[in-house]
């Protein structure tokens, strides 16, 4: 078998048993990667008009999926998925403007099923276009849209990517605006199918015709006065694969229809889409779901372990790909009832927080109308909004990723933002070093949830923290830099055993890295020099396609086994600190693959003492 350092693997596997159920069961649904893209595409496309605002930041909002997908006793009482109606719509439209609006929630997004009856029968108009279902919005979406916008809202609507079955007809379905154009030329003569739930037949952009028949859903969209799009089911990625599933083409086919409308339209791609092809969302969209739903299906809108604690693990290979103009997207943030949300105090802080810390889009699915007083609280504190909204990077974790994490980012004035997560079930103590930040000495700290100043902390700060808990803070340095060493992994006087070899690496430093440890491969820094004994924060540079495990020791001391977070791709260099003891005087730090697949290693960052 060959190293991790030469094969690039996917960031992160689909896990059997929660795949986006949008929906199986009610959609009837059924779409993943790659036909040769057409060369009408490779051009960078127009953007549309305002385009650089409407991403500026994450977007903040409502949508309607996650009390639709529910079995909470009372949200869907004449059948699965029937909470979905313009009645619902505009009385979560008047809770959004009275209670979140002036926090900065300003979007209302309709889910999938507003062109469906409650039997899930889907209806076009002569064109091939989805229309709204009479019973669900009688009085058509443009009324619901512009019911939105008399609240100082913007608009969202929703559609699967590819050619719905039903709109096919029997291919003589002519194309708005398109005289020569029907249902027959826009797609593969062999309806081969597309999507998360194949349940439409993939469109061909090698005829023209296909862009038209996009750019009259857009423009009808935009007739209406929609402000933003959600496009489902889009691949690679959706747990799919195949040539069938690659709709990079359509996510551009969308793009250079909502230009030509020239109305501003946020375009959003969902569903856990495959980071490969993270240039292509960003190119082409505004943003882009990175893992399955987070909504459970159940009497609940969502579980702890189905799926809202999946993101820690999948979300570190995502975070430099989002930025101004297009935001890594986890899904629903339903923290608003506790009751109806299904998780605890604890659970719904720390959900909070790091959606907050990924800067991701805050769109809530709760019912708007019973927001619980400590719901209330967590969607409206200014102080963690402005974590998602600033302009600081997307957040990292700086700690391994085991059941107690730290996570960090750096802000313009030179502050850090510190989360600390205890992902286990019973409570624990997680610390945050000053050293993983790049500083020693004293700092302020204060507490954001809490809003509250905690004085200062020398080198550290400890929190006690319940089973999923969490806590957010700003650090203010007042200490120094911190002195330090650095020892390259390809360095001659380390020791190399098993497969462990010599890479290039572009992003490395020294153009180098030490990769091939697999099954028992190591590499051993020697000469490592500290001036007094303790325990030691040690920065560890490294690069892993997906969240990989290595055991690391010092001198002949017992190792650990650290899970390192995905830095994305195999080129791509992160770093995250571990707590080594090390004496006075010269030590050796060993990486140990054991018995699997380790990351490559850059180089250690040892600070001179403690």
């Amino acid at each position: 078998m060959r190293s991790s350092s030469y094969t690039v693997l996917p960031a992160a596997a689909a896990r059997s048993g929660r795949r986006s159920i949008r929906t199986v069961v009610a959609l009837a649904f059924t779409a993943s990667v790659a036909t040769a893209f057409p060369a009408a595409h490779a051009d960078t496309p127009a953007e549309p008009a305002g385009a650089a605002a409407i991403a500026a930041k994450p977007y903040m909002g409502w949508s309607s999926w996650s009390m639709q997908s529910s079995k909470y006793p009372g949200l869907n009482p004449d059948g699965d998925y029937s909470y979905l109606t313009e009645k619902n719509v505009l009385k979560q439209t008047d809770a959004l403007a009275s209670k979140l609006k002036k926090y900065g929630y300003d979007h209302v997004n309709i889910d999938a099923g507003w062109w469906m009856d409650k039997s899930w029968k889907t209806q076009f108009d002569q064109y091939g276009r989805q229309t709204p279902d009479p019973v669900r919005f009688p009085h058509g979406m443009k009324s619901v849209a512009d019911h939105i916008h008399s609240k100082g809202l913007k608009a969202g609507i929703y559609l699967p990517v590819g050619l719905e079955k039903g709109a096919y007809g029997d291919g003589k379905t002519p194309i708005w605006n398109a005289p020569d154009c029907t249902t027959a030329d826009i797609v593969y003569s062999d309806l081969r199918t597309t999507n998360g739930w194949d349940n439409a037949y993939k469109i061909d952009f090698g005829n023209a015709c296909a862009q038209k028949y996009i750019d009259s859903q857009a423009q009808l969209f935009a007739d209406w006065g929609y402000d933003f799009l959600k496009l489902d089911g889009v691949g690679p990625g959706s747990f799919k694969s195949g040539d069938n599933y690659n709709n990079v083409a359509d996510v551009a086919a969308w793009n250079k229809a909502i230009a030509s409308t020239g109305r501003p339209i946020h375009l959003e791609v969902s569903w856990s889409l495959d980071i490969g092809h993270a240039a292509d969302w960003k190119k082409y969209s505004n943003g882009w779901r990175i893992d399955t739903d987070v909504e459970c299906y159940c009497n609940t809108l969502v579980t702890w372990e189905n799926s809202v604690d999946d993101r820690w693990d999948d979300a570190p290979a995502w975070s430099r790909k989002a930025g101004p103009g297009g935001w890594n997207d986890l899904d629903a943030i339903d923290v608003g009832n506790g009751e109806m949300d299904g998780l605890t105090k604890a659970e719904r802080q720390s959900y909070m927080t790091l959606w907050a810390m990924n800067k991701s889009p805050l769109f809530t699915g709760d019912d708007l109308t019973k927001l619980d007083s400590y719901g209330v609280s967590l969607l409206t504190n200014k102080e963690v909004i402005a974590v998602d909204q600033n302009a600081s990077p997307v957040a990292r974790p700086v700690t391994s990723v085991g059941d107690q994490q730290v996570w960090a980012t750096k802000n313009a004035d030179g502050s850090h933002t510190v989360a600390l997560f205890n992902l286990g079930d019973s409570p624990a103590s997680v610390t945050a070093h000053w050293a993983s930040l790049g500083f020693t000495g004293k700092a302020t700290v204060r507490d954001l949830w809490n809003k509250s100043n905690l004085g200062t902390h020398k080198n550290k700060i400890t929190a006690a923290l319940p089973a999923h808990g969490s806590r957010l803070f700003t650090i203010k340095p007042g200490g120094s830099a911190l002195a330090t060493t650095s020892y390259e992994a390809e360095a001659a006087a380390n020791t190399l055993s098993g497969n462990a070899s010599v890479a290039g690496c572009d992003a490395c430093s020294g153009g180098k890295k030490v990769g091939n440890l697999y099954t028992g491969g190591k590499v051993r820094f020697n000469d490592v020099t500290v001036n007094k004994d303790g325990i030691y924060t040690v920065k560890v540079a490294y690069v892993s396609g997906d969240a990989r495990s290595v055991t690391v020791s010092s001198n002949s001391g017992n190792g650990t086994s650290q899970k390192l977070p995905s830095t994305g791709d195999w080129s791509t260099v992160e770093t995250v600190s571990v707590q080594l003891a090390l004496k006075a005087g010269t030590n050796t730090i060993t990486f140990d693959s054991g018995s699997g697949y380790a990351p490559d290693i850059d180089r250690i960052v040892v600070p001179k003492t403690v």
